[in-house]
């Protein structure tokens, strides 16, 4: 297949994850991205185990830096960063998420580099953001959890602040990277002109808990943690069967009332209480034990089965292993074996006329490239 950003050429000064998924991003739909990591390599190399077929580069490393070519430069050097300069004379754009400050000390910020590459699409990934008081602290995803009061609003009441298991800041800041990079090469069409994009882990994380803020910003209130449920639908949380639990999502009145009708009670439908979604919100206390003890009397494929076949909306809560056993995992077919090493790893979750980039490139060995691209070793 024709990829829609071949002939884009990306300068990837990332390390960790925000910053090399951008790049992954780009590279899976057809860019040539560069990727430029210091002599040692990137730190993401050792973050297992486990490790691909070498024994000491991370399965981790290994998915988010498919279909990239790796060259190594010192860029506390002035040659190397010489080199890099080189390196973006027929670049579109320039991700990079190094410690904060680290690239104004390098002469590598965005305003040397726009000045000498007026064309150049300059990214750069902050962990607080661009301007502020934290604007130089360094993050990763789990202080943003807990600075950007994600934690605060995930798990159940009686429990600690909890950190969700994906590193949902990263991942998110490096879509919106890609966003970004690429609504700033659309502007660039009618403009001529490369611009600045910032992103910050910090913005995103304000991002993921936009209602909840909105609900403050309007009410003066505090939001709590809900567990598994929602915050302003009823049903729509985890519930335990006679044996495993399972997920409802009665996200309307229409099903909320299909809902208590399989459940033998479609009485709950009428009753002033849990008639419509705002009196369910009100009432969650008194509604919730009573469809809890409902779902007990019997097992999860027991009320799957009735519920789908009334067309309420639901789900086993499945494990990765059970996730990447079921039939619909295999028929959008998202696993990929990266060429010439065998590792299997999730590829991008967007087709192009129904059809799935594949990966082209397995992850680079440190400066694999070197030679190609830079013309040295």
């Amino acid at each position: 297949m024709m990829l829609p950003l071949e002939g884009l050429r990306v300068i990837e000064v990332g390390q960790a994850l925000a910053g090399p998924l951008a790049g992954a991003i780009l590279a899976d739909m057809g860019a040539e991205v560069i990727k430029v990591e210091k002599p040692e390599g990137d730190d993401a190399r050792a973050w297992g185990p486990p490790f691909g077929p070498d024994g000491e580069t991370s399965l981790y490393f290994h998915g988010q830096n498919r279909n990239k070519r790796s060259v190594t430069l010192d860029l506390k050097a002035p040659a190397d960063v010489e080199a890099l300069h080189r390196l973006c004379e027929g670049a579109d754009i320039l991700i990079q998420n190094l410690r904060p400050g680290v690239v104004e000390e390098l002469g590598i910020g965005p305003g040397a580099m726009l000045e000498r590459h007026p064309r150049l699409i300059y990214c750069s990934i902050w962990a607080f953001g661009a301007v502020g008081p934290m604007k130089l602290k360094p993050g990763f995803d789990p202080l943003l959890q807990a600075y950007g009061g994600m934690m605060s609003v995930t798990g159940r009441p009686e429990d600690p602040p909890t950190f969700c298991g994906a590193s949902i800041n990263d991942k998110a800041t490096g879509m919106f990277t890609v966003i970004g990079a690429l609504a700033a090469l659309r502007r660039r069409d009618r403009t001529g002109r490369g611009c600045i994009v910032d992103t910050s882990l910090f913005e995103t994380a304000v991002h993921w808990v936009e209602g909840q803020v909105n609900t403050h910003l309007a009410t003066g209130e505090v939001p709590r943690r809900h567990g598994t449920g929602g915050a302003v639908i009823v049903p729509y949380q985890v519930f335990d069967t006679a044996d495993r639990p399972l997920c409802l999502a009665a996200g309307n009145d229409r099903l909320w009332a299909r809902c208590a009708g399989v459940l033998g009670h479609p009485e709950w439908a009428e009753d002033p209480r849990f008639a419509r979604g705002r009196d369910r919100v009100r009432n969650k206390a008194a509604l919730i034990p009573l469809i809890a003890e409902v779902l007990r009397t019997n097992t999860r494929a027991h009320w799957l089965a009735a519920l789908e076949a009334a067309g309420v909306p639901c789900s086993p809560v499945n494990d990765i292993g059970e996730l990447c056993a079921t039939e619909q995992f295999a028929a959008v077919d998202m696993v990929q074996a990266l060429p010439g090493s065998g590792v299997r790893v999730v590829g991008l979750p967007i087709s192009f006329d129904r059809e799935r980039p594949r990966s082209r490139l397995p992850a680079p060995a440190v400066g694999e490239h070197n030679r190609e691209v830079l013309g040295r070793e």
